[in-house]
């Protein structure tokens, strides 16, 4: 079976979990990597059997490479996905898609125009858990969904991280760094958003590392550390969607569904599993519902399995570009709102990507 062989573009911590996801499929051979850190590069080349560590420019127009995954910060997305679609390569981003809205519709353009595959993290909500949820809801097991919330409420990634500059800066923050994972997952749930009424606002403008090589050096602040708001979704829900670094501990749920006829609690979007739990109007005691598909580990790298299934058996692409730039509008219209004390309508529009077939992987055997 001819592979389609991807060259990655940035080696840093998310790295390793997609060069060990990557490395074992029959569909997908990883010929090259890169880093602006030339070392980084050779040394994770020679980690995971690749090939060639290559210089950015040399990796993004080499022949050899059919599909580029982007990997590198935030603030370069775009940059690095716009030249892989140039180069008349399909390319996987990780999120979000771009930082600004118009080098994300940039991409969605470039790739029409180009017949090429663009798309972004997360891939989570491929997982068993936002699977069998979405599932649940097409299958009526609530009835209508009515509204929802979704939480994620932490006191910050200078907490653990070494490294944590990049999350304070423009196209950081909670909402960009994690609104991706909630808001795909409220999209694949419930429909498309139709507008934003939301509150951020920055609590300190001044954060200390807490561990690494930098303890004790401070960051400057650049993007609000705390969002609330209302999403009204064009089919009908309204969700209330809180992101923060300034919450000191909580017990709130990340993420629940009300129907007419029921709860649905749904597991971390940030993960692939379960639990998932359901009360129905009526029953006493919540019930955990049994995963219905497979990917319950960390699975990253799965939107990019996803996107070579697409390009060699043209089924659905899933993690597809307008969905993409969907939540990268829904994150805008955030501060969009906040700025104007307004209601932020959306433009864009995109569907619901269609469920894996129930217990069987992407990749053929």
């Amino acid at each position: 079976m001819e592979k389609v062989k991807v060259g990655v573009i940035g080696c840093g911590n998310i790295s390793d979990i997609y060069f060990k996801n990557c490395s074992t499929g029959i569909t997908i051979e990883l010929v090259a990597c890169s880093d602006l850190n030339k070392e980084l590069a050779k040394h994770k080349a020679t980690q995971y059997n690749i090939p060639l560590a290559l210089p950015v420019n040399q990796l993004l127009t080499s022949p050899e490479i059919d599909l580029v995954i982007n990997l590198t910060p935030p603030s370069v997305h775009a940059e690095i996905s716009i030249q892989a679609l140039k180069n008349d390569k399909h390319v996987y981003s990780e999120k979000p898609l771009a930082v600004n809205l118009e080098d994300g519709a940039s991409i969605v353009k470039l790739a029409e125009e180009k017949q090429l595959l663009a798309g972004s993290a997360p891939d989570t909500f491929l997982g068993s858990g936002i699977q069998t949820c979405q599932q649940l809801i097409q299958k009526g097991e609530i009835g209508v969904p009515l509204a929802a919330t979704a939480f994620m409420m932490k006191s910050g990634p200078e907490q653990w991280h070494t490294n944590p500059e990049f999350f304070y800066q423009v196209g950081g923050g909670p909402l960009f760094d994690m609104g991706p994972y909630y808001l795909t997952a409220l999209i694949q749930l419930l429909g498309p958003i139709n507008s934003v009424v939301a509150s951020a606002k920055i609590n300190s403008h001044e954060r200390v590392i807490k561990t690494g090589e930098k303890q004790g050096r401070s960051i400057n602040v650049e993007t609000p550390t705390h969002y609330s708001g209302t999403l009204e979704f064009k089919n009908g829900p309204i969700a209330t969607m809180s992101m923060s670094f300034d919450v000191a501990a909580t017990d709130t749920p990340p993420m629940e569904i009300y129907g007419t006829e029921g709860t649905l609690k749904v597991p971390d979007p940030n993960t692939f599993g379960g639990p998932i739990f359901i009360k129905k109007k009526g029953e006493d005691n919540w019930r955990e519902i049994e995963l219905e598909y497979p990917y319950t580990e960390n699975c990253r790298g799965l939107g990019v399995m996803d996107m070579i299934s697409s390009i060699k058996y043209n089924t659905p692409f899933r993690a597809n570009s307008q969905l993409a730039y969907h939540v990268l509008e829904t994150m805008h219209a955030f501060h969009k709102s906040s700025n104007s004390g307004e209601r932020a309508t959306l433009q864009s529009h995109c569907k619901p990507s269609p469920l894996l077939v129930e217990n069987s992987k992407l990749e053929p055997k």
